[in-house]
């Protein structure tokens, strides 16, 4: 086995590769063979790192010293300054401007509250490596169940561990998996939701890039917990490298003999296979996936039975999704006592979150249950971009809330966030700033859900359309009195009445934002003003007189003709025509046009 006195891992993941990373592997690869230290240096395709914000993201190993916003460009002079001659590219270091004496990956603020466990493997190998997974502990987990645990000690072990479903509902995870090995069957499945429908959540997108074979690990170790002998991972076929990676992984396990008949010498017996999914946000629901699995269109079934009893094929069948399953192995290694100290008392372990928004470093951070939401965005997150104020932020995506900043010290766990009317969901975290309307977000949210509504029962079919209808109404200046009773009183009647977790969820939102921000929707109704200037139709763009000097740049900017005047007749905008693009205030120099909202 050769050895290298430096590793330089470059980051692969889809917000890096569409930054040229790939390009970036090339180039280093050129310019080595083009150097001395040819025979010294490795270069690693891995996963996210984490800080996307900065990408593409370098970091040479043994010092640990992260490159960020590396263009191929750049690759020449860190190959000759850094590889070979020890001197560190300064103004790539991630940092603030100055003090780049000790900018190594472990020192970077961004990571210094977080604690890997599902993301542990992502940024540090090779994802299209088996081998390199097994030098890292890969299967041990595994072998560890196949040869030393009964499928009941296991599952003692993931209940005991306190884990909970990381995919929305918080459903204790040993317990789910208990119901699927108490059913008595000639067949059983195991199957995993990498469908991840949220606006602005990649989680398990990013395990999946980074770290596919503990996927695989976990499946099969839950597969021998329930007695299955075959997975299913439902993937959305957006994630182009996902799927790839995961296949490459599957392929390899099986040559390895980690999937199929006899694993590790033993007669356990379990297959994988993925599955596609079309893009359908219903589809991130249990019974729509496995609907869609059969063959069928992606609708919910009512519930009982459950999937643990009746699932696919109306066979006994477990659905985690990709963090929960990312989980597993090292639970089994290092223990449920070990798990259960991490976290709080009810909500263990740490939670992988997509932050992004109106936040500086957006990108994937995991941390332990219990962290504040301030500790998230003012010190991983690095705070709010320009100066700008907190107003709220949305956790669990079109399912989740608006927490706002008089809750910003709250731990953040499943059920911290449930009582100020959010939830955990999937792991999307939206940070918004002052100049953020809450009635457009709250209407944005109900849009996507609006769409992305299956049909298949009126409360969300319905209903979630006429609450649609009344906010566009509010936000468009023509709110009339009444409106916020009616969005209220069609929240409460879809969430009790929706057939699936989706449709429950859907009004959350809305209700959410009139319980924190009632004053806009009242601003927006009575006053027929957006006190954040964002809804266009309650604003005007105005031309001051006194600092005009009728020098007509804004005239000849305006896209629509909307400006006339002359050097002797002041300039004005007539309302009628002007579309609210704010060209017109961008462009002139005398900073004499302003925006009435």
């Amino acid at each position: 086995m050769q050895l290298y006195r430096s590793h330089v891992l470059v980051c692969g993941g889809t917000g890096c590769t569409a930054s040229k990373s790939d390009k970036i592997i090339t180039e280093f690869e050129t310019q080595l063979e083009n150097s001395k230290i040819q025979d010294e240096v490795k270069v690693v395709l891995t996963g996210c790192f984490g800080l996307c914000a900065e990408g593409p993201i370098v970091v040479v190993y043994p010092e640990g010293s992260m490159y960020t916003m590396v263009t191929v460009e750049d690759v020449k002079e860190i190959v000759e300054e850094h590889l070979v001659k020890g001197r560190l590219v300064k103004r790539l270091l991630h940092g603030e401007d100055g003090d780049n004496s000790d900018k190594s990956l472990d020192s970077a603020d961004f990571f210094k509250k977080q604690l890997r466990i599902a993301l542990r493997n992502c940024g540090v190998i090779n994802p299209e490596s088996i081998e390199e997974y097994i030098a890292f502990d890969g299967y041990k987990a595994l072998g560890k169940v196949l040869t030393e645990m009964k499928p009941q000690e296991v599952i003692d072990t993931i209940k005991d561990s306190g884990l909970r479903g990381r995919g929305g509902g918080g459903f204790p995870t040993g317990i789910k998996w208990d119901f699927a090995a108490k059913q008595q069957n000639d067949q059983k499945y195991v199957c995993c939701n990498a469908d991840e429908g949220d606006p602005g959540a990649f989680m398990d997108r990013s395990i999946l890039e980074g770290d596919p074979h503990c996927l695989i690990e976990a499946m099969a170790i839950a597969g021998y917990a329930i007695g299955a002998n075959q997975g299913y991972v439902y993937v959305r076929a957006e994630y182009p490298i996902a799927v790839n990676r995961l296949k490459i992984a599957i392929e390899d396990a099986k040559k390895y003999g980690l999937l199929g008949k006899d694993i590790l010498g033993t007669d356990f017996e379990f297959d994988l296979e993925i599955r596609l999914g079309a893009g359908a946000f219903v589809c991130g629901e249990e019974t729509a996936l496995m609907t869609s699995i059969e063959g069928y269109r992606g609708e919910p079934r009512p519930r009982p039975p459950f999937p643990a009893v009746k699932g696919l094929w109306q066979k006994p069948t477990i659905l985690n999704n990709v963090e929960t399953y990312a989980n597993i192995p090292q639970i089994i290694l290092k223990g449920a006592q070990w798990f259960s100290e991490i976290g709080t008392e009810k909500s263990k372990g740490t939670k992988v979150f997509a932050v992004g928004g109106k936040i500086n470093n957006t990108g994937l951070v995991e941390i332990p249950m219990g962290t504040t939401l301030r500790e998230v965005v003012y010190e991983i997150g690095g705070g709010i971009p320009n100066g700008k104020k907190y107003k709220a932020a949305q956790t669990g995506g079109p399912s989740g809330g608006c927490i706002p900043a008089s809750h910003l010290d709250t731990p953040v766990d499943y059920d911290s966030l449930i009582q100020l009317g959010s939830m955990m969901g999937s792991g999307g975290l939206i940070v918004m700033d002052e100049d953020t309307c809450m009635v457009d977000i709250a209407k944005f949210f109900l849009e996507f859900t609006v769409d992305e509504s299956c049909g298949k029962c009126p409360p969300c079919r319905i209903g979630t359309k006429r609450m649609f209808e009344i906010l566009e109404r509010i936000t468009g200046g023509k709110g009339e009195e009444g409106d916020v009773e009616k969005l209220e009183i069609l929240a409460k009647n879809i969430k009790a009445s929706a057939l699936c977790g989706l449709g429950q969820t859907a009004p959350n939102p809305v209700i959410s934002t009139l319980t924190y921000f009632r004053d806009e929707y009242t601003a927006h109704v009575k006053d027929r003003k957006c006190p954040a200037g964002v809804c266009k139709s309650m604003m005007q763009y105005v031309i001051s007189t006194e600092p005009c000097k009728n020098c007509g740049i804004c005239a000849r900017q305006c896209p629509v003709d909307a400006i006339s005047g002359d050097k002797k007749t002041p300039y004005v905008i007539d309302q009628e025509k002007c579309v609210k693009c704010g060209i017109c205030m961008e462009k002139c120099p005398f900073k004499a046009i302003f925006k009435n909202v």
